[in-house]
């Protein structure tokens, strides 16, 4: 089964997990924890090509010919876009990694460590850091890590940021291949890209798709953290992530913190959620999201310098406003954040916010859309201070608050 919150689904393949499931990771997607585990050791590889492919013509992008080409163009752009996606294929897969997350189940023996759920990762510097996300490594008691040449390495979690959905883990060996990491503000809707990850832990060794950047610039809500207020299966919101990369590569369980690469075999995203049901009974097609590799690159580099990902808190549980809370509270508002819930002692509550507060407004900047406040406050750091526009029924009022610290994950 796959963990699906309106249109987001993320990508991590689970086997046999229990009540140490981890925080937002799909509970079942394949036969169970053996056949993970087989997939692991059966992984097979290629050798490693130093080639990199050209970036493809404008005709090589469209995939076909315009009206005044000359006879046969087509099938040469054709033949270009094949080539080009062929060699970054053998320039990137030797460094994409299977990344297994073993947790201990209790059995009459006291328990063991057994797969708990697959997913993927990129190697990005000599020292063996890997790329991934936080929810394919979370709640591991052990991860190991599977090269495509056959090789397997016990691997070192060195942070994880459930926040921003990325982690970082490390690998010891000698002669790692590794990929480069691109510069996502350069993808226009439309460029060519490769996902490459190991969909549903096939054996054999990643999985290789292909597509465009469908759009830039978009924000999705993951789904709830399991773990959250009221346990296991309770409802607490998980994080919008930003910057994503809107693709129609295929990518399926399993791909999560895998490359999204350009045809210069460079790393532009990390592969991290697909799109879910459209509507009841309709599933969405050909919408995937990759975490922007700028985004992704900074997180990195906090993770390997101190272990952890410094955010910002307002200190408040909240909801989007929508018109029938507007009505139940008496504000005339068509976009906010409602307050539900202020940390005793937190920047809010020191600033005197109440709940039914709704926000409207962050530096004299109007939210939009369910993910406004989260987008307004992130880019700031703990100890800045911001002046909330707040409706308290029908009375209006600006609050300086001084953020904290959100608490580790």
């Amino acid at each position: 089964m796959v963990v699906v919150v309106g249109a987001a689904v993320l990508l991590c393949l689970a086997g046999c997990t229990g009540k140490n499931n981890n925080k937002r990771v799909a509970t079942a997607a394949t036969a169970g924890g053996a056949a993970v585990a087989g997939a692991t050791s059966t992984a097979t590889g290629t050798e490693r090509s130093s080639s990199v492919a050209a970036s493809p013509t404008a005709s090589s992008r469209s995939g076909g010919s315009s009206s005044s080409a000359s006879p046969g163009s087509s099938s040469s752009a054709t033949a270009s876009l094949v080539t080009a996606i062929r060699q970054v294929v053998q320039q990137v897969k030797p460094a994409v990694v299977q990344i297994t997350n073993e947790q201990v189940q209790p059995d009459q023996f006291g328990g063991a460590a057994v797969p708990a759920g697959v997913g993927s990762g990129v190697i990005y510097d000599a020292q063996g850091h890997i790329l991934t996300n936080d929810h394919v490594v979370a709640g591991a008691q052990q991860l190991q890590v599977s090269l495509p040449d056959g090789r397997t390495f016990p691997a070192k979690l060195i942070g994880g940021d459930a926040q921003t959905d990325l982690a970082v883990v490390q690998i010891s060996g000698s002669n790692l291949p590794t990929a480069t990491l691109g510069d996502s503000t350069k993808l226009q809707a439309g460029d060519w890209v490769v996902a490459i990850g190991n969909a549903l832990a096939l054996p054999g060794g990643p999985t290789v798709t292909q597509g465009v950047v469908s759009a830039v610039g978009r924000t999705v809500q993951e789904p709830p953290n399991s773990q959250g207020p009221g346990g296991p299966g309770g409802s607490a919101a998980g994080p919008f992530l930003f910057d994503l990369i809107q693709t129609d590569a295929p990518i399926n369980p399993g791909n999560s913190g895998g490359p999204l690469v350009d045809l210069n075999g460079q790393v532009v995203g990390i592969n991290t959620l697909a799109a879910g049901e459209a509507e009841p009974g309709v599933q969405a097609q050909g919408i995937g999201f990759s975490i922007a590799i700028n985004t992704a690159k900074a997180i990195a580099d906090q993770l390997v310098s101190t272990g952890q990902v410094v955010h910002p808190s307002l200190g408040i549980g909240y909801v989007p406003l929508n018109p029938a809370i507007a009505a139940q509270l008496g504000v005339n508002a068509k976009q906010g954040a409602v307050v539900l819930r202020v940390e005793p002692g937190g920047p809010a509550a020191s600033a005197g916010l109440q709940r039914g507060d709704v926000i409207t407004e962050v530096d004299g900047k109007a939210l939009q859309g369910d993910s406004g406040l989260a987008e307004a406050i992130g880019p700031h750091k703990p100890g800045d201070t911001v002046t909330l526009t707040v409706l308290r029924g029908s009375q209006s009022m600006q609050v300086k608050v001084t953020l904290g610290q959100m608490p580790s994950s």
